[in-house]
């Protein structure tokens, strides 16, 4: 369904070259992800894969930064949408003179994923006449390239560093510049008539001229796929639209050549307008890959989650338990800086991200869980991911009294509580697969003791009876609204679970929203996969009625765009904060959704 944007109907409108985050909405085929705004423009496209370097960059370079803009020439509102059930968009175009339609994909073959990258765009007459400008500016990934177009007896091609790209269009199109920076080009659009821009790209390699007929057939092609692949998930709980339009956010960062979830498909926009929290997250995280692997199951993705799980399990192997790995599954380098101003002028602009470098307990929580989950839905795990999962489960048994730079990445090391639950959510994991036959079970009685001994430490140094509730790290005052996943892995205490629950939402909600973590406020949003944590942990303590109430808050919230949900959010404006789509935020509400509709695995 096609909605207003922005909500209030008002034309949408730039300010100093930026669109609001949410006035984007993502485009993906298993290998990229486009992020289209609200006026016809995408900002950012990493071409051909999630993590290369940008071809469309505008999104952190607002007056020089690679674009493909298909724009009304006259003042114009905007409705926009998915098609149901598909990662399809369709933005309406209102003028005094007519409406039209902008239909977007990144476009998959009948077997699947093409051998090239293929951005198609279609544009409609509804009603009356409208002009169209169509502006097509090559990136310089940074910077770091210098676009050039050459020409030969079978037509143009652009070339940035590595890549090569074709611009179709049907023949109502007319082109009015091209050069080494840009294509201009024009189409005028009347009721019933219908015409094709594309992009077809690929990088150090040869590209077929697809005909113009065939890229827009493929739009449809793209659409039945998405439905068919929605239509398998079969899920029939509470807040359906909304389950289903997560997972398919969440498919978009299923990296298909390899398996690999990315946390989401961009890099360095601001946690805080202005501010310097701005990361990479275009690598695969132990912590999300395993989220992502237990939503998929939970909502019958099966394939989806062999495919990831076999990813996480390989390249543990390969190279042992770190905090994150390249899609490709190689180590993440350290972090860069692009000289760009960033979105809204926050600097710095990077590539890498500095957790590489850090250690987390939390990633042995994470990778038990999932590997529990997966064998609760009747997988099964071979002889060699077994023993990989033993020797996890000894090294954990081993490190859990180290201090680690917890689940929110920080510089300073701490005994933080929530590594410590980490710890014996995965050893408690451990010893149940020891005991029903899916592990060796020659060290469980070691696993055993050493996740009896993480509990008895937790109650004993992170319990703070002045705050009635478990603090962020032993002898401070500080609230964590991650420890509110305590319940869900089963830990301890439900009395003092439910208190821990009850402290975070008073003291780090802001509206329907929370923060990270006490005292954060002044340097970021609240964290919407904290919001959905909190909710699922209430509903799991017996309080279903108020966790559906701060569902459907934050659900109202929430709505004002297509459904593409950041990172975080400024409580005080609504303005989405972080990169987009966020996998955590999608998979956190699916598994709120799906616990308060009662169903598991």
């Amino acid at each position: 369904m096609l909605k207003p944007f922005p909500r209030s109907g008002q034309p949408v409108e730039r300010e100093d070259g930026y669109l609001p985050l949410e006035a984007y909405a993502a485009l993906g085929e298993g290998r990229s992800v486009a992020l289209s705004g609200a006026d016809g423009s995408i900002d950012w496209w990493c071409c051909p894969n999630l993590d290369s370097p940008p071809l469309f960059d505008r999104l952190l370079a607002p007056r020089d930064g690679g674009h493909f803009a298909v724009t009304p020439d006259a003042p114009f509102t905007s409705e926009i949408g998915y098609r149901a059930g598909s990662n399809v968009h369709e933005t309406v175009f209102t003028t005094a003179s007519g409406k039209a339609r902008l239909t977007e994909s990144l476009n998959s073959g009948p077997a699947g994923r093409l051998p090239w990258a293929e951005l198609a765009r279609r544009i409609e007459g509804i009603e009356g006449t409208v002009r169209f400008r169509i502006t097509l500016v090559f990136g310089t990934r940074g910077d770091t390239a210098g676009p050039f177009i050459s020409s030969n007896a079978n037509g143009s091609t652009f070339h940035v560093a590595g890549l090569m790209g074709l611009f179709r269009h049907s023949d109502g199109v007319r082109i009015e510049t091209e050069n080494d920076h840009a294509i201009t080009a024009s189409v005028e659009i009347t009721a019933g008539r219908s015409e094709l821009v594309a992009i077809v790209a690929g990088e150090h390699q040869p590209l077929v001229i697809a005909p113009v007929a065939d890229i827009d057939r493929r739009i449809e092609v793209s659409c039945t796929a998405w439905r068919d692949w929605t239509a398998r998930l079969g899920y029939c709980g509470r807040y359906k639209e909304h389950v289903e339009r997560s997972a398919l956010a969440l498919k978009l960062l299923l990296y298909s050549p390899t398996g690999a979830i990315a946390a989401a498909a961009t890099t360095s926009l601001p946690e805080g307008i202005g501010g310097q929290k701005n990361y990479d997250y275009r690598y695969a995280w132990v912590r999300d890959a395993g989220y992502v692997i237990k939503a998929f199951l939970r909502l019958g993705a099966h394939a989806e989650a062999n495919a990831a799980l076999t990813w996480l399990v390989k390249h543990l192997e390969e190279r042992g338990a770190h905090v994150l790995y390249t899609l490709s599954g190689e180590t993440v380098s350290a972090e860069e800086e692009l000289d760009l101003p960033g979105y809204r002028n926050s600097r710095p602009v990077r590539t890498g991200n500095a957790a590489t470098g850090q250690h987390q307990h939390g990633i042995y929580g994470d990778i038990f869980e999932t590997a529990d989950r997966f064998v609760a839905g009747g997988g099964m795990l071979d002889l060699r991911s077994g023993a990989l999962l033993a020797r996890l489960a000894d090294e954990c048994a081993e490190t859990w009294k180290m201090k680690d730079a917890g689940i929110w990445e920080l510089p300073e090391k701490q005994h933080y509580t929530g590594s410590k639950i980490s710890c014996w959510q995965a050893l408690a994991r451990a010893v149940e697969m020891a005991e029903k036959g899916y592990l060796p079970g020659n060290c469980k009685d070691r696993w055993q003791r050493a996740r009896d001994r993480i509990a008895v430490w937790i109650d004993d140094h992170c319990w703070s009876e002045a705050k009635q509730s478990y603090v962020m790290y032993p002898g401070c005052d500080r609230l964590d609204a991650s420890l509110a996943l305590a319940v869900r892995f089963r830990f301890g205490n439900p009395e003092r679970l439910q208190l821990t629950c009850e402290a975070i939402d008073r003291e780090l909600g802001a509206g329907p929203y929370h923060y990270r973590y006490t005292d954060v406020d002044a340097e970021e949003g609240c964290f919407l996969a904290c919001t959905f944590w909190l909710i699922e942990a209430m509903t799991l303590l017996g309080q279903a009625d108020e966790g559906a109430a701060k569902f459907d808050a934050v659900i109202k919230a929430l709505d004002r765009n297509s459904g593409t949900y950041s990172e975080m959010v400024d409580p005080v404006s609504g303005a989405f904060l972080g990169n987009l789509p966020q996998g955590l935020t999608h998979l956190a509400l699916i598994q709120a959704a799906v616990t308060l509709s009662g169903l598991d695995l």
